[in-house]
């Protein structure tokens, strides 16, 4: 047993809690004094709901948004657009756009973004899972629409399908946005971006409701 610490126990807990990101020791001590303080059933009731997301969440077979079911609550609906596609970095970018209540559109959430110094490259990204969503799209409208409740032709056309890049505007994010501009292009879908209402290097979890929404509805065509 650590000196520091009366008990193994709280020892292991106070590691455990200081894993997550932000919480020092101190911190982390402090929080397991707090629950030790508590009820046990509110304990368990915390406990259990920490097994739960780590054991039952999914990811969305369409977007990759984290979801209890399948498909996801945005996918599933027959109301959204679901031939305008957001490309967004993380979950936390969807909750950001759908908090302005300007975006009717679906999404599919990459992952992360392009970083060489962080080691991360387009095969660790959901691009790929992109680049088929949107072949299935245009090339298989029919499937499509029956299981999403839209009405259009048999075979969307293109032109109809747009993608919105909506990545920080740094320069892993212009170089994720290009790299994906790049993959989907030949397709022939429409390619736009967020209008410049965000200041460059901003990230979306950080923009004001306004300033984000403003950002959708005056999109513009990427060009890389």
């Amino acid at each position: 047993m650590n000196d520091k610490y009366p008990s193994r126990l709280l020892e292991n807990a106070v590691e455990a809690i200081s894993s997550l990101p932000g919480v020092g020791s101190r911190s982390a001590l402090r929080l397991a004094l707090h629950l030790l303080k508590q009820p046990r059933e509110n304990v368990h009731h915390f406990t259990e709901a920490i097994d739960r997301l780590a054991d039952e969440v999914k990811y969305c077979r369409e977007c990759m948004m984290l979801s209890d079911d399948e498909v996801c609550t945005i996918c599933s609906d027959s109301r959204r657009d679901h031939r305008l596609i957001c490309v967004v970095e993380s979950v936390r970018d969807v909750m950001s756009i759908e908090a302005t209540g300007q975006y009717g559109g679906v999404y599919h959430v990459l992952g992360g973004i392009i970083s060489p110094i962080g080691g991360v490259g387009p095969s660790d990204l959901t691009i790929r899972q992109l680049v088929e969503r949107l072949q299935r799209l245009t090339e298989e409208g029919a499937s499509e629409s029956v299981r999403h409740g839209m009405d259009g032709p048999r075979i969307l056309p293109a032109s109809e399908v747009e993608v919105i890049l909506a990545l920080s505007g740094d320069v892993e994010g212009e170089t994720t946005s290009f790299y994906i501009y790049r993959q989907i292009a030949p397709l022939g879908v429409k390619v736009s971006t967020l209008a410049r209402g965000l200041g460059f290097g901003d990230d979306l979890e950080y923009a004001d409701s306004l300033t984000l929404g403003r950002s959708i509805v005056n999109r513009q065509i990427f060009k890389p």
